[in-house]
Formats: structure tokens, C-alpha cells, sequence
């Protein structure tokens, strides 16, 4: 449990709160787009396909709280039933099913531990996107209305930061959902979402291509 918590608290801590590794990853090269985008809106009036694209955004936001949800309601299923969930997992070879209902109770609080936190994320990042939305809508046309569209950035890109952090829980809900096997293999699931977290962050193909160095 301590390598889960130490894996994803310090993977957050280094890349959200050093702004010298922040600026090398992904995330802040999608900042920058966002934030061209922007100021590119200024320079034209039809801004249907720009409002679609805020709309896609919000979709896919939407899809991954409502999932969280719904992955909610089958954990707290599991929470009833700790007899049936470990006589599921002895039948699996290599498991090591909890020995006790308060054993069994712990593993899956963590996992709705996570998942509340991943839907409250991404709500704000649906709201957030909403408000963006809005903050388009009020644009001007032209160059002198650059602070609006600098402000439009700033709301897009603070939602797409709690998205990413939305989707960050998932990656390491699937980790903790390893520890109902055996505490071994939820200590190789952190250790391997956080290896497969910086690559797609900050070595991956689309990194580069996002900084222009294709």
C-alpha cells in the first residue's frame, strides 16, 4: 500500500508541482495549443467547428465521471458481499483472497476511495469546459480582445489539468483493483502505470510531435 501511495502522490507531486518537469511533458504542449487556439478565434467569425470541439471535450469528460459512477455502484456490491468476492478470487491461481471482512472491507474502500476522487476531478473539469464555453461565446473579433481569449486558455487549460488528473485515478484504480489478488501484484501494478504514465508523458511519440520535434 505505502509503494501505491508513494508511486502516485510522487508521480503527482513531481510532474503537477515542479513547473521545470511540467514544462517538459505533454500536458504543458497541449497548454500551448489550447492557448494558440484561442487567440487563433479571434481572427475569425464562424465558430461553429470550435464549439464542437469544446463539445467533444465535454463528452468525453462526462463519459469517464458517469463510468465512475457506475464503478461506484458495482464496488459498494462488493462491499456486501465479501464472502461471494473471495470465494470468486480462490478460485484464481496465484490469488491471495483477504483473509477477513475488514481485510476484504480495506481493499475495497481504496478503490472507492479513487473513484470518488476521479469523479469529483472530472465534474470540475465538465464545469470548467462549460465555462469555457461561455467564455468563447462572449469573444470578440480581433487582436484587441486577446485578454478574453487569453483567459479562455487559462479556463480550458485548468480543465484539461483536472481531466488529466481525473484520468490519472483511473490508471491507478486499476492498480489498487491488483491488491484484491495478492499485495505483490499491487505493488508491480504502481510500479508499471507509473513507468507507462511518464512515457506516454514525457517519451512518447505524440510529445514530440506536440513540441515540433516530429
Amino acid at each position: 500500500l505505502l509503494v501505491f501511495l508513494a508511486c502516485w502522490a510522487g508521480y503527482a507531486a513531481v510532474v503537477d508541482r515542479i513547473p521545470s518537469v511540467r514544462a517538459r511533458s505533454v500536458i504543458a504542449a497541449m497548454d500551448e495549443h489550447r492557448r494558440r487556439w484561442m487567440l487563433a478565434l479571434l481572427l475569425r467569425e464562424n465558430r461553429i467547428g470550435d464549439t464542437a470541439i469544446i463539445g467533444n471535450l465535454m463528452a468525453s469528460t462526462s463519459f469517464l465521471a458517469n463510468t465512475a459512477i457506475f464503478i461506484l455502484a458495482g464496488l459498494v456490491a462488493l462491499l456486501g458481499a465479501p464472502d461471494m468476492g473471495r470465494r470468486v478470487l480462490a478460485a484464481l491461481p496465484f490469488a491471495e483472497p483477504p483473509a477477513s471482512d475488514m481485510a476484504w472491507e480495506l481493499r475495497i474502500g481504496l478503490l472507492v476511495l479513487i473513484f470518488v476522487h476521479a469523479f469529483f476531478e472530472l465534474t470540475w473539469a465538465l464545469r470548467q469546459f462549460n465555462y469555457c464555453s461561455i467564455v468563447v461565446g462572449g469573444l470578440g473579433i480581433g487582436p484587441e480582445h486577446a485578454p478574453q481569449a487569453e483567459i479562455a486558455a487559462a479556463v480550458a487549460n485548468r480543465a484539461a489539468r483536472h481531466f488529466n488528473t481525473g484520468l490519472r485515478a483511473y490508471y491507478f484504480g486499476l492498480a489498487a483493483l491488483a491488491w484484491i489478488i495478492h499485495p505483490v501484484a499491487l505493488m508491480l501494478a504502481s510500479l508499471l502505470v507509473l513507468r507507462e504514465l511518464h512515457r506516454r508523458e514525457f517519451r512518447s511519440v505524440v510529445r514530440e510531435a506536440l513540441r515540433g520535434k516530429h
